[in-house]
């Protein structure tokens, strides 16, 4: 039985994923920072080792696996979050990527992001596009492309590491929430009387978990794969929420400079006043043009599945409605 081991695996996309290596009879080893919230791997048959991806010993928790599942990472878009990001992302990569080489593992499935490759104005690009770093909007999508890099180098150091991309997930588990769970999550709550006319490419977060497993067997090393699906405008992805839940969509938009405008002041001005600010002003400032995206290649390279987003959208739904109070 082979036996891997995972980053991240409390959060949405590694919770996904450890329950599908559980299902392919995958022995798994979960690195578990002593802070973490575990609901999300409550009685799952798994060996939790505690730690952080910054340990210097880290290379013993990994011996003994012949594969890693490097999906931890620091999600944030705010402002003040500029050294966590650079810490987990970039430092928390090339460590445990180094520990990995120390340890032995034969492969390594690494957890990117379509927020490393960047977009391109009235285009779905695919993994061959790369936006200048100067070009790619806030730190976190900054602190995604550099940590990339340290993948690419550790590949050039001889290392078998798989790059995937996943683009927006959507499905159970999503604990934290992700900024699109709370999107769902505000919808569900009737606390969204309009939106910003804007695009993201959606995939059920199933899918992901598959196309991580796809990576592992039939991926090329130093390749990067793009794990989306469908593109939708954020307009379209209300509307199909409203078909599946009867609430009514919201028919406003918002002009982008008004959500600019208050984050700008949240973030700048009340923040430092000791407020917690509402919006972040990256986000606002990503949403300036549809992430859309391609992912043919992990399509036809690695037979990534394409599940209908109405089914992610409804199994997210109903994991909500049981998990959270309202």
């Amino acid at each position: 039985m082979m036996k891997v081991f995972v980053t991240g695996g409390t959060g949405f996309i590694g919770a996904n994923l450890v329950r599908l290596l559980l299902q392919k009879n995958y022995e798994v080893r979960v690195l578990i920072r002593p802070e973490s919230n575990l609901e999300n791997l409550k009685n799952l048959d798994i060996e939790k080792v505690e730690g952080c991806l910054t340990d210097s010993n880290l290379y013993q928790s990994l011996k003994g696996c012949q594969v890693l599942f490097h999906c931890a990472a620091h999600y944030s878009l705010w402002q003040k979050d500029k050294p966590l990001l650079a810490q987990y992302n970039i430092l928390g990569t090339r460590h445990i990527l180094a520990a990995a080489r120390q340890a032995g593992i034969e492969r390594t499935i690494y957890t990117s992001s379509v927020a490393a490759i960047g977009v391109k104005p009235g285009v779905a690009v695919n993994e061959i596009y790369q936006s200048p770093v100067e070009n790619l909007v806030g730190h976190y999508k900054k602190s995604k492309y550099w940590a990339e890099q340290e993948a690419h180098q550790a590949v050039k150091l001889g290392q078998d590491i798989v790059i995937v991309n996943p683009s927006t997930p959507i499905g159970p588990w999503d604990i934290k929430p992700t900024p699109t769970g709370d999107l769902i999550l505000r919808f569900l709550r009737r606390k969204m009387p309009a939106y910003v006319n804007t695009g993201l490419n959606f995939i059920d977060v199933r899918d992901v978990a598959q196309g991580h497993l796809l990576a592992l067997k039939k991926g090329k090393t130093g390749e990067r794969y793009i794990l989306g699906h469908q593109n939708l405008t954020l307009k379209e992805f209300l509307d199909l929420l409203s078909k599946i839940t009867g609430l009514p969509a919201p028919q406003k938009t918002l002009p982008i400079w008004l959500p600019l405008s208050v984050a700008w002041v949240d973030e700048m001005i009340l923040a430092k006043l000791g407020k917690i600010p509402s919006i972040p002003l990256d986000g606002v400032k990503m949403s300036r043009q549809p992430m859309y995206y391609n992912a043919s290649k992990a399509v036809q390279e690695l037979g990534l599945p394409q599940s209908s987003i109405q089914t992610a959208l409804q199994d997210a739904v109903n994991w909500f409605m049981l998990t959270v109070n309202f």
